[in-house]
């Protein structure tokens, strides 16, 4: 448009009644389903409003800008159900309007132009580029800023007061209601993920607000689409949460071919980073992106799922992470674990928060995403759900997408055994507002071993076709069976790396009669699937237990013999073994835990100014502490991963890390510290910093 000088954007107004003041970037980043103004400027007078047309488009081809390409005028009221412009205010020169889009718009990079019907030129005029996201607050009733009424001209206050302070519109398919939820789920950059039976906390950060992340996740949107595209989908596959979850899910993972962002290891990872060093998702997209688009090496399924949760938030999906303890790995989804599957130490996957219009009502809310290479979907792509959290509990394993496969993790029956209860235990998240575990075990299931849990697994059974005798077998043997004998591993002292092991096998005379056993013990090291990798420890006994006698045997293993085999996951499995019957043997996996550092912050914490941090490294090792690495990294604090090695140990000597930085943001803030060694690898810690203003 002949004459047009300037676009005035007003981020600071529109980002933060949008929240999205925390993204940096300078271009307008704002939410679907609600309005947000602009303001135009010309060096001379500007058409009156009825000539003018504005026109939006989004996509990365000329199909998909085509196919998103509205053009819409200026009118009395803004429309609910496509894109529509209201005039605010008008000078000589001058024009401000407020422009909606519609709830269910497609996301993305969009380009604005405008034309007038005065004007000799057939082509729009390019006002530039805004990014529109997922609107979990999307309300009910859309209310228009009172210092937008108050800058309209008077005469257009009563048309401003009747039409556009209160607007009723439905909701954004990713609407949650929960204030405190919202921020935990789509704002919060920081989160920790449960380990070791839920015991052990391993913080990450999401740093989906950091410089240059937006723009990653729109390419890696941009990508799945193109990779992963339905062409059935039309332009809804840019609007829709169920199927930009789905691409989503495949693209964290590289094994279809579509560069995704990371390569999957479960043994020694030596052409890469082990899994365990990655402390957030930023350095992982930042490599990935100044790649080319190559995978990085190397991670595993919390890696995986944080990686996803930094994507799905950043663009508006309220996202939590899920560990599911025991976890099984049905691949062949008959509910069985057979002897070739295995049962997972723990797994992490993904929750997400959006209707399931394609299922009912009564499906919507969390949604299982599972970004993990585990095997292939139903679509024959490397890639799991959206699975409905309320299909799983409720046994509908016959609705999409990979319901049957999630539900075996959380219920799967063992084949052969008459352990029924085992698999899916302790499900946990992060709780809002606090690091706190929260168990969400009964989102899943019913109570383990209860009637109702029965019947669910039977009709889970019944929808795929399966038959039910093994459970029927395992309930009535596990009635006729009662074990002459129980054993149980018990821990005598704490589980640390460089400590010896000290267990004791308990082994309990049920019956009336002596028993004379012959108990077969090993420990192997082995990875979180499960598999057994080095055999460490092996040992037999003879034991003679009177009737109801019970008896404690030490289980010691030296740290000398198990050091040069363990993996990343710290995991070490003992088993002791007397009979060929059910009940005749027990395992346990055990966890040892890393030595940490101590962070102190010296002194207050203020937006720009310089911050001191120390760190504390204590050898608590017999031996020479070598090959040191400290790593630090947190949203808002640094702008990128601060990394320092650290001189040899003597025994028992301790060595301070110093180093500063410059806040970018106030509010709690997360540090994140990690430290490697020959002894051990990516010890985790944390430490929240409150920054002023």
């Amino acid at each position: 448009m002949a004459g047009l000088v300037n676009t005035d954007w007003k981020l600071r107004e529109n980002t933060i009644k949008h929240r999205t003041d925390e993204y940096p970037s300078k271009e307008l980043v704002v939410r679907r389903g609600q309005a947000f103004l602009i303001s135009l400027t010309s060096r001379g007078a500007l058409p009156a409003a009825d000539k003018l047309t504005f026109t939006v488009e989004t996509g990365s081809t000329c199909a998909l800008q085509a196919e998103t390409r509205v053009a819409f005028g200026i009118t009395s009221t803004p429309s609910r159900r496509s894109w529509s412009a209201v005039q605010t205010s008008a000078g000589y020169g001058s024009l401000s309007v407020s422009i909606l889009s519609p709830v269910d718009a497609a996301i993305g990079r969009y380009q604005l132009s405008i034309k007038t019907d005065t004007s000799r030129s057939t082509l729009p005029s390019s006002l530039g580029t805004f990014v529109l996201l997922f609107n979990p607050w999307m309300p009910e009733r859309l209310e228009i800023g009172e210092h937008w009424h108050d800058a309209a001209l008077p005469g257009q206050r009563e048309v401003l007061s009747q039409y556009l302070l209160v607007i009723h519109l439905s909701e954004d398919d990713v609407f949650m209601a929960n204030e405190a939820e919202r921020k935990e789920y789509v704002l919060s950059e920081f989160g920790v993920i449960f380990c070791n039976n839920g015991k052990t906390l391993l913080p990450w950060n999401y740093g989906q607000f950091e410089d240059g992340i937006l723009d990653i996740c729109l390419s890696m949107l941009d990508m799945g689409l193109k990779y992963h595209k339905d062409s059935t989908a039309g332009v809804s596959q840019l609007s829709d949460p169920i199927h930009i979850g789905r691409v989503l899910s495949a693209m964290i993972n590289c094994n279809d071919g579509d560069r995704g962002v990371l390569f999957g290891c479960w043994k020694a990872c030596r052409d890469g980073k082990d899994p365990g060093s990655w402390s957030g998702s930023v350095e992982i997209l930042r490599q990935w992106e100044s790649s080319g688009f190559e995978p990085v090496r190397y991670g595993q399924c919390w890696v995986f799922a944080g990686v996803l949760t930094t994507v799905l938030r950043c663009i508006g999906i309220p996202t939590r992470i899920i560990s599911n303890f025991s976890s099984g790995c049905d691949k062949n989804e008959n509910l069985i674990l057979e002897p070739s599957e295995s049962t997972w130490n723990f797994h992490v996957w993904n929750e997400c928060w959006f209707a399931r219009p394609d299922l009912g009502c009564m499906y919507n809310g969390w949604q299982v995403l599972d970004a993990t290479p585990q095997g292939r979907s139903t679509t024959e792509k490397v890639e799991c759900g959206p699975a409905s959290v309320k299909a799983i509990k409720e046994g509908d394993v016959d609705l999409p997408y990979d319901t049957a496969f999630v539900f075996s993790e959380v219920n799967a029956d063992i084949e052969g055994s008459l352990d029924t209860k085992s698999i899916g235990q302790n499900i946990s998240t992060k709780a809002v507002d606090s690091n706190d575990r929260l168990d969400v075990t009964d989102n899943y299931k019913y109570k383990e071993g209860s009637v109702k849990e029965r019947e669910v697994f039977a009709k889970a059974c019944a929808k795929l076709n399966l038959k039910t005798n093994h459970s029927e077998s395992a309930r009535s043997l596990r009635e006729a069976a009662k074990p002459s004998v129980l054993g149980k591993i018990k821990v005598k002292s704490p589980l640390e790396i460089g400590k010896d092991v000290h267990l004791v096998l308990r082994l309990t005379n049920l019956g009336s009669t002596t028993e004379y056993l012959t108990p077969n013990m090993a420990a192997w090291s082995i990875n979180n699937t499960g598999k057994p990798i080095h055999e460490i420890w092996k040992a037999s006994i003879l034991v003679t237990l009177g009737p109801k006698e019970e008896k404690e045997f030490p289980i010691n293993i030296s740290y000398a013999k198990y050091k040069q085999y363990l993996l990343i996951d710290n995991l070490i499995k003992v088993a002791a073994s007397w009979s060929k019957k059910e009940g005749g043997n027990v395992n346990r996996v055990i966890i040892l835990e890393k030595p940490s550092v101590t962070i102190k912050v010296l002194g207050e914490a203020k937006v720009g100014k310089e911050v001191k941090v120390v760190v504390t490294i204590d050898n608590c090792f017999d031996e020479e502490l070598k090959d040191g690495v400290l790593k630090a990294e947190g949203s808002g604090l640094l702008e990128k991963t601060f990394k320092k090695n650290v001189p040899p140990l003597n025994p028992q000597d301790s060595y301070q890390v110093q180093f500063k930085f410059f806040p970018r943001k106030s509010g709690t803030k997360y540090l994140l510290v990690n430290f490697s060694c020959n002894k051990f690898k990516d010890s985790v810690t944390y430490q929240d910093i409150n920054v002023v203003d």
